[in-house]
């Protein structure tokens, strides 16, 4: 099994690019959760999404606030272009103003999860 990389704030990687994107609920199709969201990227034939939406869904219902959104990659290519989505399952874990604050693919621990929403809450 590929382990879950969280990717903070840096300069020099993919979420530094991130950095100053907000997302809303009217490019994504949903509504953000009032205190933070986990904004999944999947495909239709991905097994390990499968997994994640389990994993995602379990932490988002423990976190009063946190909303589980989960996108369909081939039906946003746009989306999915701009935000340099290169691999499903990706999440971004998106602050309460929609902000990407972490990012990472591959199937999540939810040990992983639960440390990510909460950097998202505290930032």
């Amino acid at each position: 099994m590929q382990q879950w990389r969280l990717t903070v704030r840096e300069p020099d990687d993919r979420v530094g690019r991130d950095e100053g994107t907000r997302l809303d609920a009217a490019r994504i199709g949903a509504e953000l959760g009032e205190r933070a969201t986990l904004l999944q990227f999947s495909s239709a034939f991905c097994q390990p999404c499968r997994a994640t939406r389990r994993t995602l869904g379990e932490v988002a219902a423990m976190v009063e606030g946190v909303a589980h959104i989960e996108i369909d990659a081939e039906d946003h290519l746009a989306l999915v272009r701009e935000l340099e989505v290169v691999r499903t399952p990706t999440v971004l874990v998106l602050d309460a103003a929609g902000a990407i604050v972490r990012r990472a693919s591959g199937q999540p621990r939810k040990a992983d999860v639960i440390a990510a929403l909460g950097a998202a809450v505290r930032d």
